[in-house]
C-alpha cells in the first residue's frame, strides 16, 4: 500500500482564514474531529455545525467526529487541571486507551486518506492528535504524519 498522507491541525491562535487556507492549501479531502468536546463556545468558528457548514460550503471537505479517538473525560480533566497526571503519564494513559479500543482495527483505513486530524491545541507536542497519529502510523505504516 503506498504512503497516504494523515495531517493535523488545532485550531487554537489561528483566524479561521488561516485555518481554512492551511487545510485547503494541504490537500485535506476530510476532516475528523477527535476533541471530545466539539459543541463548546469556545471553540468560535470550529463548533461542530457551523465547521461542518463551513467545511462544506468553502472547501468541499467532509467532516467526521471521531470519538475513538477522543480522551475520556476523566483523563482530559485530570490533565487540564492539572490533577495527578502530568503530561508523561496522560500519554501513557492515552495510548493505553487507544490499544483498548483497539483503533487499529476498528477505524477504517480509507477514511484516514488525505485526511486531517482536529484539536484545539495549537502545537501538536502536548496533544492527543499527535499521540493518535503516531499511534495509527505505528499499527498502519503507510502514513506520512504532516502537523500544519
Amino acid at each position: 500500500m503506498s504512503s497516504n498522507k494523515l495531517l493535523t491541525i488545532g485550531f487554537t491562535r489561528k483566524s479561521a482564514e488561516q485555518f481554512f487556507s492551511k487545510l485547503c492549501k494541504a490537500g485535506a479531502e476530510r476532516l475528523l474531529d477527535v476533541r471530545l468536546n466539539n459543541i463548546s463556545q469556545l471553540a468560535g468558528f470550529t463548533k461542530r455545525d457551523d465547521l461542518k457548514y463551513f467545511l462544506r460550503t468553502l472547501l468541499n471537505i467532509d467532516y467526521f467526529h471521531l470519538l475513538e479517538l477522543a480522551p475520556s473525560q476523566e483523563m482530559l480533566d485530570r490533565y487540564k487541571k492539572q490533577k495527578g497526571i502530568d503530561w508523561a503519564e496522560y500519554t501513557a494513559r492515552y495510548l493505553e486507551l487507544l490499544r483498548e479500543r483497539r483503533v487499529e482495527e476498528t477505524l477504517d483505513q480509507a477514511l484516514f486518506q488525505n485526511a486531517c486530524l482536529l484539536c484545539s491545541e495549537d502545537k501538536p507536542h502536548h496533544c492527543h492528535r499527535r499521540l493518535a497519529a503516531e499511534y495509527l502510523k505505528s499499527h498502519w505504516g503507510n502514513l506520512q504524519v504532516i502537523h500544519l
